[in-house]
């Protein structure tokens, strides 16, 4: 089930980039604005707070040339700002802007526009610009969100079931609370190393570029994930030192104690002060109200799900049922957290939305809205599962009665069965004691029985046995009740558990799309979230050498695909459409028509796909795009294409 929802999470973090949470508010010089002379800065203003990156600016001059800048900083110390500082002596025309920034949930966001000097260019200049994120790096990124919750819900999960419900057997629960922490810390691990080519767009092969991590270290969401792994080093040594300090103090098997539980509680809320404080929660409106709502969410959601999950292994896992005092626990436990979830879920949603008709017109409103069908389902879920409780706890009491019933029958029956006995030996020795009591040295007789009628002693009277309490035997077909509700509940239990990880798949999809109050309040500016690039130009080549691996196709994106900076990718693709991987692919153009080339394009190899940011192309034309292909140590292709570029 888990790999089924990874593979969903990768497929949906391919189909198209992701909703950023920072949308533009508004540009100074405004997009499409036109000013008698050259500013001095470009200054843009954004719905919340954003991190700068080296380069978050790109200014192309209407010749398309990159404009030389500065650092770029943040406007008068606010942090919804970015600004640039431009050169002197820029020439009248249209100037091209490309930024890229940080939102302060952590999303990249960027976009382009233009603004004129003196008067608009005829034809407006094109930004090369790369995509806006990386399909691979993006799809590993959002995997490792996706398990960091996962394991979260379950490290926490797992230790408050253990604590506060107290199982007697708990050894099963070793393998989810360790599979939990080391999920949670390889997780986190992998998102501090792809926190750069997350921001930058690049590919995961960029991750090992020194001084983009180092950079990643001083932002926000950087110095979260160093955090939680600081965190979880310190968990694992509480929980290691835990079963020493129980026997040091002779607490009982089961039993936490109170400051146990305090060290717990303080750790399990500093690891999600590492989620709210990097993601929706640490912007918009009312931060601190947001940030305890986000905390306790997650807490309620880790405890719930967490917990659910540690239920589910010990029913199964366990050598004995587990007693019906800790699946009541969990009940309390779980509708305690539900609760909570269902009070700051409804304030996450209102902060999110802004508005009833958001929840249908955005794509925040409408992922919310598959959020609480699958929630529903889930408390459904819960309260069948809650109800089976109560008749697992009705069961257990009833055959508790049973027994007690059982055992105060069978004590009378043995105490009848030694009276009789007595009374069968004072019968054989009748004889004996009347002869004894005849002669002068007679023993002192033993008291008499009542004689009946015939003159021989009566037996004490024999009780009547009550009869036993009807209920099913070894041989009734029908199935005991208590084993009825155990199998129901387990089952239960276990649908529970699979809508839940459904839950957390879109919970992590809805992190990543923009909250429509952001999205509203950008509309009512006139400035569309996210600015968008020019169209490329994207071409497939197919190939084919009669060679083992030697056919497939090659498709190369030019961005923007007209005279001037170009930048490059290009992908390998088997004959089933599957990425494949080449040893050597190179490109070249030519324009036959002005004895212009050929260009080498100079691409390489960016871990998985091939890539240059600097070709330039100084004519429109047909120009002739020749891709060589080398498939083996031996074996290449040269295939050609023409390609238009425009002005």
């Amino acid at each position: 089930m888990l790999l089924g929802t990874v593979l969903v999470l990768l497929l949906l973090g391919s189909a198209g980039p992701a909703s950023a949470h920072a949308a533009l508010r508004g540009a100074d010089p405004g997009d499409g604005s036109v000013v008698k002379s050259a500013p001095r800065h470009v200054t843009l203003t954004f719905t919340e707070s954003v991190a700068l990156l080296d380069d978050s600016f790109r200014i192309y001059s209407p010749d398309n040339h990159r404009v030389p800048l500065g650092e770029p900083e943040h406007a008068d110390g606010r942090s919804d700002t970015a600004r640039i500082g431009l050169p002197g002596g820029l020439d009248d025309g249209t100037y091209t802007v490309a930024w890229r920034v940080v939102s302060a949930d952590s999303h990249p966001v960027s976009g382009a526009f233009t603004f004129s000097i003196g008067k608009p260019s005829p034809t407006a200049p094109a930004a090369p610009a790369a995509p806006a994120e990386h399909p691979i790096t993006a799809s590993l990124y959002d995997t490792g969100r996706y398990l960091a919750y996962i394991a979260a819900a379950l490290l926490i999960g797992t230790v408050a079931f253990a604590a506060l419900c107290r199982p007697p057997d708990t050894a099963p629960l070793r393998m989810p609370l360790v599979t939990g922490w080391w999920t949670l810390l390889t997780s986190t691990a992998v998102l501090l190393v792809l926190r750069a080519p997350y921001e930058n767009g690049t590919s995961p092969a960029t991750a090992f570029d020194l001084s983009a991590f180092t950079g990643v270290l001083t932002g926000r969401p950087g110095i979260a994930l160093l955090t939680r792994l600081a965190l979880l080093v310190l968990t694992a040594a509480v929980l290691l030192r835990l079963p020493r300090l129980r026997r040091a103090h002779g607490e009982p098997d089961g039993r936490t104690s109170p400051a146990r539980l305090a060290v717990g509680t303080v750790l399990a809320v500093a690891l999600a002060l590492t989620w709210a404080a990097a993601e929706h929660a640490s912007a918009g409106i009312q931060v601190p109200v947001a940030m305890t709502s986000s905390v306790l969410h997650l807490l309620a959601m880790a405890c719930w799900l967490g917990g659910l999950t540690a239920l589910l292994i010990v029913l199964f896992r366990a050598d004995a049922p587990p007693p019906v005092a800790t699946v009541t626990r969990f009940s309390r436990l779980a509708f305690l957290s539900v609760t909570v979830l269902v009070v700051t879920g409804v304030y996450q949603s209102w902060r999110g939305l802004g508005s009833w008709s958001a929840l249908a017109d955005s794509s925040y409103g409408r992922t919310l809205a598959v959020k609480l069908v699958v929630t529903a389902a889930l408390l459904l879920a819960a309260g069948l599962s809650r109800r089976l409780t109560l008749g697992l706890a009705t069961a257990v009491s009833s055959t508790e009665t049973e027994t007690e019933m059982e055992e105060k029958q069978k004590g009378k029956e043995e105490e009848e069965k030694a009276v009789e006995g007595a009374t069968a030996a004072v019968r054989e020795r009748l004889p004996e004691l009347v002869a004894s009591a005849t002669s002068d040295k007679a023993p002192p007789t033993a008291p008499a029985l009542p004689a009946s009628d015939d003159g021989t002693p009566d037996s004490p009277p024999s009780a009547p046995s009550p009869a036993l309490p009807s209920g099913p035997t070894p041989s009734d077909p029908n199935e005991p009740p208590l084993d009825r509700y155990r199998r129901a509940l387990r089952v239960s239990v276990l649908v529970e558990a699979v809508v839940a990880v459904v839950v957390l798949l879109v919970t992590t999809v809805l992190t990543s799309t923009l909250p429509a109050r952001a999205e509203a309040e950008a509309a009512a500016t006139g400035t569309a979230p996210i600015a968008g690039l020019p169209a490329a130009t994207v071409v497939t080549i197919p190939y084919a050498l009669d060679v083992p691996g030697g056919k497939g196709s090659v498709q190369i994106t030019l961005d923007p695909g007209r005279v001037g900076e170009n930048g490059i990718q290009a992908v390998a693709f088997d004959p089933a459409g599957a990425l494949d991987s080449v040893p050597e692919l190179r490109l070249s153009f030519t324009l036959a028509e002005k004895d212009i080339g050929p260009i080498d394009a100079g691409l390489t190899d960016r871990g998985g796909y091939w890539a240059t940011s600097d070709l330039n192309l100084p004519l429109p034309g047909t120009w002739t795009m020749k891709a060589t292909i080398r498939v083996s140590e031996v074996d290449q292709v040269t295939e050609s294409h023409p390609l238009r570029i425009e002005p």
